[in-house]
């Protein structure tokens, strides 16, 4: 009886974890495409549908993105490196999760 009461007690908190869901290039580019981001640090992010992205964080720092299969790549210069991401959503909040499981989340400004 005791199990069943705490699984009870249990329920209404799994309901209200987030599910996360991946998404694929088109919905990457949905996703970003003439958005801004705010994430967790504070920082801003804009993803202009010409390529370039704003970085804002106390400066502003300017890069370029893509989409490349099912993932968010960026670079930011002066390096030439492009550094890629899978994105998953959760309502109105986004997460990029790299390839050796960092997670920056971020949601819309808007």
């Amino acid at each position: 009886m005791r199990r069943i009461a705490l699984a009870a007690m249990m329920m209404p908190a799994m309901a209200f974890a987030e599910s996360w869901l991946p998404l694929t290039g088109d919905e990457v580019r949905s996703a970003l495409e003439a958005r801004t981001l705010i994430y967790d640090n504070g920082a801003r992010q804009e993803f202009l549908p010409s390529g370039r992205t704003l970085y804002s964080a106390g400066e502003d720092s300017w890069g370029y993105w893509r989409v490349e299969g099912d993932r968010y790549c960026s670079t930011w210069p002066p390096s030439d490196l492009w550094a890629c991401y899978a994105l998953e959503r959760s309502g109105d909040k986004l997460r990029f999760v790299g390839a050796s499981g960092d997670v920056i989340q971020g949601v819309y400004a808007e």
